[in-house]
């Protein structure tokens, strides 16, 4: 029995130090540039350095100069209030396991949850009371969409962790709806901290869902929406539709008339975009941040070079 305990004892010693190895490592600083102490302080913009793969960002009002790089490693971030989502692969592993990073206002590791998959999306709730996520997953064969996906959430203060929120029960024009190859993906939540959209993705079909967290179910508004963005007064939905295959634009749908808006930006957009303010849509494109009006107006302005992940602070 005592070699038992001095076994397991070693064990716990060495995932222990696995995962303190992992969190080391994803705010390493190695980097030729030293790492700048980056803080959620309100008016900034964050961001995805695609070269290093390091949180970086941008004085506020979009200054003039050299943008400042963090010591944080993500392949996906987000932030809220006082909270950051980062995402991040582990190395090496197969199948692909990401560890979810949750931070706190100077970036330091609050909590973390190791799950299947890759990183696809990622997001905090204006609150900051919950994180949610979207992972790449293989071994779901029948997906009919061409891929397979993890969308969960944790809840920051209660520590409660919801994995995937597949079982969430959704009704299309009042019945309720079972497939067996539902996915979902794309979370956002509205100021109130219950409210949600998502995407529903079953059948080669795409769905908008407005969820009642509360209550834990939902129903769909209207087809061809992908990752929804809610807006900061929680009227509208920024999202990317599918006009041809591999092809998506952005448009932004107000929910009391379902009445959409094309945006300027008339390249083809794989992210789920990020109100900058009531006004301005985010998200990365080409290797860079770029910004666009929210009414369909104007043109796409670039913002920061060499970027992904566009995260603004409140």
């Amino acid at each position: 029995m005592k070699k038992l305990v001095l076994a397991l004892t070693g064990t716990a010693l060495l995932v222990a130090a696995a995962v303190t190895y992992t969190v080391s490592a994803r705010h390493g600083t190695a980097d030729a540039e030293p790492a700048a102490a980056v803080t959620l302080a309100p008016g900034q913009l964050l961001f995805r350095d695609t070269a290093t793969g390091r949180v970086g960002t941008v004085p506020p009002g979009l200054a003039d100069g050299k943008p400042q790089l963090s010591g944080l490693k993500c392949d996906r971030f987000a932030v809220a209030k006082q909270t950051a989502v980062c995402l991040a692969v582990r190395p090496g592993t197969l199948p692909a396991i990401t560890d979810v990073l949750v931070l706190d206002d100077h970036l330091a590791v609050r909590h973390t949850e190791a799950l299947p998959g890759t990183p696809s999306r990622a997001r905090v709730s204006p609150d900051g009371k919950r994180v949610y996520w979207t992972l790449f997953v293989t071994g779901d064969s029948y997906a009919q969409t061409g891929f397979s996906t993890r969308a969960g959430l944790y809840e920051v203060e209660t520590g409660r962790l919801v994995k995937t929120i597949e079982e969430l029960p959704v009704f299309v024009d009042g019945k309720r709806y079972f497939s067996h190859d539902v996915n979902y993906w794309g979370i956002t939540f509205a100021p109130d901290g219950n409210r949600f959209y998502a995407t529903l993705g079953s059948k080669g079909r795409t769905y908008l869902v407005e969820g009642d967290y509360g209550r834990y179910r939902g129903r769909t508004l209207r087809e061809n929406v992908e990752c929804p963005s809610l807006s900061p007064d929680g009227k509208r939905v920024a999202f990317k539709k599918k006009v041809a295959d591999g092809v998506w634009r952005l448009a932004v749908l107000d929910l009391a008339s379902m009445r959409e808006t094309e945006l300027a930006e008339t390249r083809s957009v794989d992210d789920q975009a990020l109100w900058q303010d009531d006004r301005t849509i985010l998200y990365g494109l080409e290797n860079a941040v770029w910004g666009v009006p929210a009414d369909g107006t104007g043109t796409p302005r670039r913002l920061v070079g060499g970027a992904a992940s566009p995260a603004v602070t409140g």
